[in-house]
């Protein structure tokens, strides 16, 4: 199953359109906040998409801040991130992830792209599609969890106009992960 992993668009609809065109084939669109206007107008054009949004500091709708979805055999624990202090760590995130019986998590906030595993919890930020930190390009994630369970995370580089290339797949820290312990 494919899942695209958007946060931090920031009421930039089109970046965040381009980059759901790239990966349309997705099953599962997941947006971590801080988008909620360009997310619903995202979702109203594709009624035929799953979508998932979960609430940033800057969102102000009734959605919720913190959400637990299953995906396949795997729950999967999806923030926001300034709830969990991720500026200062990722302790707090891995914690709740292990709490909920999650073997991965998502996060945003810090508009810097990551992936990696702490403590046996996959962790991903997709970076931002709009207003990167860190002189890094816009981004966003992109989760494959194939029929055997092996999960491979990336990190797409989304250039910022059209014609400017392709995009990119950037070096992540991990990639074509080995399948989750159950």
């Amino acid at each position: 199953m494919k899942i695209s992993v958007f946060s931090d668009s920031h009421k930039d609809f089109n970046m965040l359109k381009r980059a759901f065109e790239l990966e349309s084939d997705s099953k599962l669109f997941i947006h971590l906040g801080d988008g909620e206007f360009e997310f619903q107008d995202l979702k109203n054009e594709n009624p035929g998409k799953q979508f998932v949004f979960i609430k940033g500091n800057c969102d102000y709708g009734d959605y919720k801040s913190e959400n637990v979805i299953t995906v396949g055999n795997y729950k999967m624990l999806c923030v926001h991130g300034h709830t969990k202090n991720v500026h200062d760590g990722l302790d707090a995130l891995v914690a709740a992830a292990k709490l909920n019986d999650c073997k991965i998590a998502l996060y945003g906030h810090t508009h810097v792209y990551k992936t990696e595993i702490i403590d046996g919890v996959y962790v991903m930020n997709p970076g931002s599609i709009s207003a990167p930190r860190g002189h890094n390009p816009p981004t966003f994630g992109v989760i494959d969890i194939d029929i055997d369970g092996n999960v491979n995370m990336k990190i797409v580089e989304l250039k910022r106009e059209p014609g400017e290339g392709e995009p990119e797949i950037i070096s992540t820290d991990t990639t074509n992960l080995p399948e989750l312990a159950e």
